[in-house]
């Protein structure tokens, strides 16, 4: 009988073209080879069997192959290539750091980093799972890394990164090698079945893809399994039965049970999958994989995240134009309740059937929550419109005050008065937003529906008094006043602190300030925009404009400190001279 090669030893990559998924990873490899600028100490790191110790076999191969291509592939056919194929090189070193982890193994790797090559350019030395070794040979291993000799090059591969020593870390050239996409899987085991002339479904294998979870490695040993139990013949059913998946079948005919509310269908059909042997948090992970599928089903351009067939994309599309969005986020959010509080469940199965229960009930629930927002119908709405119309005459128009013009002694800037009214009338408008002078009201927006009438007249006179705003007489005291209103309702202490301190004058409708910080310059501008554009409706469009002026600060006249000897030393100099003279006549030398 021949000898037998698993798929994921057979067919192997043996360059870096025919690696699968880590294109980013090989790609610089390649350039790096190109331009000579190979480094002398790599780490890879990644989960597992996604080609971390191909890869190193592969670069360990380039660097001694006697006939590379022009793209940096080994040929396989010199006698460096083939005598690494064959486990026979001399010059390319694996070690299992699990097994030869102490201090004693380091030193005996480190004696034959010493002796250069006897054939080929370089020794490549490749640890694999490197972060088993002690901290001990980590650190004996330290001083090697960083100062190789020229000819020595170390392939450092690990799928715990975190455990590595940061001085390791610090000393290599790092490479983080990625899961392996799904579809990259499916096209790799479809090109295995091909060459073993094996019929596979496209869905057997996106199955086997999904339980590998990013690892060619364990896809490839479950494609194994199954051609050795089909016996030539991969099929969906065969890979659901052998690898014990639940199939998407079950998770489309629970979504169809719950929005049709069909509750008895719902638990037969839970109790059929719980009897084939499926655990209830496998169950409802799947519903929860399949419920966010559907959510990213709704949307064309989400479509192609779905990590499934083509069949199984249209059948999500489908079901997904049948449900809202709303509807599918709900049961999604109780899914993912009940997988958080699955394991500390005492019933588990009781856990799983309250929530597909409530999944049953989200479209009542978002009914009744409609229907509790709608106001209720009222019995005869020509009566009740008179009456909001006899409650509306019936509320008194509040009369403003008269404005009578304060004798204050005149600034040092010349303010233009408005001639005196003896009576103003009210302006009722539209309620508009008025942040600095006064609180407008909102409109009929606190009105509640479906109150009583004595409510409704109330919320009309309230909202009436705050329509009604009295247009100010253009006086400096009114300006002052409506500044220190603005000025005390600034949510910022900074900002507020920054406005006291500054002095504001009022001269030909212009309000200015002095400013000798730049920073402040840009606020202070701001917050007199804000203010002259809510006066425009306190004084009935009166155009006023501002300016802030920036004026340089003079700097201070006062002597420098002295910080330094040498500082203090001319310091007392200037002020007694014979200091000077005495050290020049003692020779003295100054030493700061």
């Amino acid at each position: 009988m021949a000898q037998y090669l698993v798929s994921a030893r057979k067919y192997r990559p043996t360059k870096f073209t025919e690696v699968v998924g880590q294109q980013h990873i090989t790609t610089t490899i390649k350039n790096s080879l190109k331009n000579e600028q190979v480094a002398q100490s790599f780490l890879f790191c990644g989960p597992r069997g996604v080609g971390k110790t191909t890869c190193a076999r592969i670069l360990a191969k380039v660097l001694n192959c006697e006939n590379k291509s022009e793209d940096f592939e080994p040929c396989n056919k010199c006698n460096s290539c083939t005598s690494f194929n064959e486990n026979a090189s001399f010059n390319i070193f694996e070690l299992d750091a699990a097994s030869n982890n102490s201090v004693e193994d380091i030193r005996q790797l480190i004696e034959q980093v010493r002796f250069a090559p006897q054939t080929g350019k370089y020794k490549v030395y490749i640890i694999d799972e490197v972060h088993m070794l002690s901290l001990a040979a980590f650190n004996a291993f330290l001083k090697t890394l960083e100062e190789p000799p020229t000819y020595a090059i170390f392939i450092l591969a690990t799928t715990e990164k975190h455990k590595l020593l940061p001085t390791i870390i610090s000393r290599c050239q790092v490479f983080d090698f990625q899961r392996i996409k799904n579809q990259d899987i499916v096209e790799h085991l479809a090109y295995i079945a091909k060459e073993e002339k094996i019929d596979a479904d496209a869905e057997a294998l996106h199955i086997i893809a999904q339980k590998a979870d990013g690892g060619l490695r364990d896809a490839l040993s479950i494609y194994d399994r199954m051609s050795s139990f089909a016996n030539g013949e991969i099929t969906y059913q065969s890979v659901l039965e052998n690898l014990n998946v639940l199939d998407y079948e079950y998770f489309f005919k629970i979504t169809d049970n719950i929005q049709l509310q069909d509750r008895s269908a719902l638990m037969l059909t839970l109790d059929e999958i719980l009897r084939n042997g499926f655990d209830g948090a496998e169950f409802i992970n799947g519903l929860s994989s399949h419920l966010r599928n559907l959510l990213m089903a709704k949307a064309p351009n989400t479509v192609s995240i779905l990590e499934v067939s083509e069949n199984w994309k249209a059948k999500y599309q489908q079901q997904a134009q049948a449900l809202s969005t709303g509807f599918v986020l709900s049961c999604l959010n109780l899914a993912n309740e009940c997988a958080l509080s699955y394991r500390d469940a005492s019933n588990k199965r009781l856990q799983i059937e309250l929530a597909l229960l409530k999944m049953c009930f989200v479209n009542q629930a978002v009914d009744l929550s409609k229907k509790k927002i709608e106001a209720p119908a009222l019995t005869s709405n020509q009566t009740q419109t008179q009456n909001i119309q006899q409650t509306v005459q019936q509320v008194p128009t509040p009369k403003p005050p008269i404005q009578q013009p304060i004798n204050t002694p005149k600034p040092e800037v010349k303010i233009q008065q408005a001639p005196i009214v003896e009576e103003t009338k009210p302006a009722i408008e539209k309620p508009k937003t008025n942040k600095f002078a006064f609180k407008t009201g909102s409109g009929g927006e606190n009105m509640k529906l479906g109150g009583s009438l004595d409510s409704i007249s109330k919320n009309i006179k309230e909202d009436l008094a705050e329509k009604v705003k009295p247009i100010l007489e253009y006086t400096q005291q009114n300006i002052a006043k409506l500044w220190n209103d603005f000025v005390g309702k600034n949510e910022s202490p900074r900002i507020k602190g920054m406005l006291f301190e500054h002095e504001f004058t009022l001269n030909e409708k212009v309000f200015s300030t002095i400013t000798n910080s730049t920073f402040n310059e840009a606020e202070l501008k701001t917050e007199l925009k804000r203010f002259i554009e809510g006066l425009k409706e306190d004084f009935d469009g009166v155009e006023l404009q501002y300016n802030v002026a920036y004026v340089k600060p003079e700097e201070s006249n006062k002597p420098k400190k002295a910080y330094t000897l040498e500082d203090k030393f001319k310091q007392m100099a200037e002020k007694n001279p014979n200091i000077e003279t005495l050290r020049n006549e003692l020779g003295l030398e100054l030493e700061y």
